[in-house]
């Protein structure tokens, strides 16, 4: 089979891997009113930042198929019917929960107490975090739809093809682990003590079904059209809803998608049981985390989710990571210096989507713009992509995190200080921010703030000494010379400085006049201001801080 070739524009620019995938619908799933493209997972625990992965990969379809006037459905299954198999190292109260270990996920109680089961926790924290990222999928719980008997035809058709079915999941088995005598397509849970350890005794060719509990001895007989105690085992229950739903689009993890794995079986379940072509699909890789985000270390077993995240990252650079990087590659989301980077590369895509920045051709305009536009968290009335209604005024992440610090922690304060003119700003406006730019310029400073708190390194964090202060003991009689000089002949008219080239010529013209190396005065300046050795960019650093409050601080000197 000849390998697909990447979709271009007229003009050279790759398609989209989003649009890729959505061309790829409408060629293998032909005109259609609607198409549903799905998702989900069992909430046994944290949905962490690689389940994800998939939920926006999702998202990113269905906006590309909406961006071609297409009507997408979005679905994402919590599969909260599961068995609830192992308590996760990072939920409290493990021995309570073990006393539940079988039961559907959603009997298993809350050990936080706030929701009305362990699987309802997760799905609300998902549900909360969702939308901040500008993702509004349809939530199909699966508890809800097994109790009050909607997929009994589904149940029913397994049941009459389990010969099938057996067939084709021994078709990926070694011997040793082909099926061994009497094999049944449905689980039950104990309609007296709920766990699944049972046992089936019967079916009598329609709709009803013998079980019996090897814990507590119980006996039933059951209707699968009145029944909510009976589901369908996973690699059926996945395809049965398929085709229940009319899934035109789902991808999977790389493990999912491996030679004779759960999408192998589930697409010939599909196809010879429930007679519905399996969905277009791709397979996502997994994501790797670098650094730490804030003190979840001290929690054993606490994964990173995307709470996590947004804790660090905006809303777009979020997207940004996703929508920027193909699913079948693997990435890591850093908490790291890596974090500075990360901002960089969006605010450069940003500058080039908005023609603040020249791109090298045509095709990497459009290539940037399109991921540009796919991280935004809005959309228009259609669902499809669209720019922000203004340009978002840009600071970079780095001379944010200074401004924050410089501000103590005070977030108003340091949005203060962009005025006209902003040291370190790049934007196409030379005047501070507008009060429709506000909303995300403060979104990205409560992101920095967190990020030098809980995540930054040590070398990288500091505090402004106090006004009147006593000198610093590092400092020798020449470096405490050289500082008064600093102060009185660059701070003292720092505001006459219109750049940081300007102001770092003056600097060194200190040091020359101390017979001192750049680096050496650097250090004192450091030391005088913040008792350490290195620091910000000396002159940008000095423009951001009022000139009131550096001559407070060097009153000794």
């Amino acid at each position: 089979m000849e390998k697909e070739q990447t979709p271009r524009r007229a003009t050279g620019a790759p398609a989209h891997w989003a649009d890729e995938a959505a061309a790829k619908i409408l060629r293998e799933k032909g005109g259609k009113e609607r198409y549903t493209c799905a998702s989900g997972i069992t909430p046994s625990g944290t949905v962490h930042i690689g389940n994800f992965r998939e939920i926006i990969s999702v998202e990113l379809v269905v906006r590309a198929l909406r961006d071609l006037g297409k009507n997408a459905r979005f679905i994402y299954s919590w599969d909260d019917y599961d068995v609830f198999r192992k308590v996760p190292e990072n939920m409290p109260k493990q021995e309570e929960l073990k006393q539940f270990l079988r039961f559907p996920i959603t009997m298993v109680p809350d050990p936080w107490e706030r929701d009305e089961s362990y699987a309802r926790h997760h799905e609300v924290d998902v549900e909360a975090a969702l939308p901040l990222v500008g993702i509004t999928p349809e939530y199909l719980y699966q508890a809800e739809r097994y109790r009050a008997a909607r997929y009994a035809e589904g149940m029913r058709k397994a049941l009459e093809k389990r010969e099938t079915l057996k067939n084709i999941l021994d078709k990926f088995r070694d011997k040793e682990h082909k099926i061994q005598g009497e094999w049944w397509p449905v689980s039950v849970f104990c309609e007296t003590c709920n766990r699944d350890d049972t046992g089936i005794d019967g079916w009598d060719g329609e709709w009803h079904l013998s079980y019996h509990c090897n814990l507590c001895g119980s006996k039933e007989t059951v209707d699968l059209r009145k029944t909510g105690a009976v589901k369908l085992v996973w690699r059926i229950d996945w395809p049965m809803r398929w085709e229940y739903e009319n899934v035109d689009f789902e991808p999977a993890g790389k493990d999912h998608h491996s030679k004779g794995g759960s999408f192998d079986t589930a697409r010939h379940v599909c196809k010879e049981v429930y007679d519905w072509d399996a969905p277009v699909t791709f397979s996502y890789d997994f994501i790797g985390i670098k650094g730490t985000p804030g003190k979840m270390s001290s929690s054993k077993g606490k994964v990173v989710d995307l709470s996590d995240v947004l804790k660090v990252y905006t809303p777009e650079v979020t997207r940004y990571l996703f929508a920027g990087t193909r699913p079948n590659s693997e990435f890591t989301i850093s908490f790291d210096l890596d974090v500075i980077k990360i901002y960089e590369d969006y605010d450069k895509t940003e500058r080039i989507a908005w023609k603040a920045e020249s791109a090298k051709d045509e095709g990497t305009y459009l290539w940037q713009k399109r991921i540009y536009e796919l991280s935004q968290v809005g959309t228009d009335r259609d669902g499809k992509t669209a720019m922000p209604t203004v340009q978002p005024y840009q600071v970079p992440f780095r001379h944010l995190c200074n401004l924050v610090q410089i501000a103590d922690g005070d977030i108003d304060k340091a949005l203060a200080a962009l005025g006209p003119d902003a040291a370190g700003s790049n934007t196409a406006s030379s005047a501070g921010p507008t009060p429709q730019q506000l909303p995300a310029l403060r979104s990205r400073a409560a992101c920095a703030k967190y990020w030098v708190e809980e995540c930054a390194p040590e070398e990288f964090r500091f505090r402004l000494k106090a006004s009147g202060e006593e000198p610093s003991p590092q400092l020798g009689a020449t470096e405490r010379e050289a500082i008064r000089s600093l102060r009185d002949k660059v701070i003292a008219r720092i505001e006459t400085f219109d750049g940081d080239k300007p102001c770092a010529e003056a600097i060194y013209r200190i040091a020359e006049e101390h017979s001192m190396e750049g680096k050496a005065l650097f250090r004192a300046a450091y030391q005088a201001l913040i008792g350490k050795d290195q620091g910000p960019r000396l002159a940008n650093f000095l423009r951001s801080i009022s000139k009131e409050r550096l001559l407070g601080i060097l009153v000794g000197y």
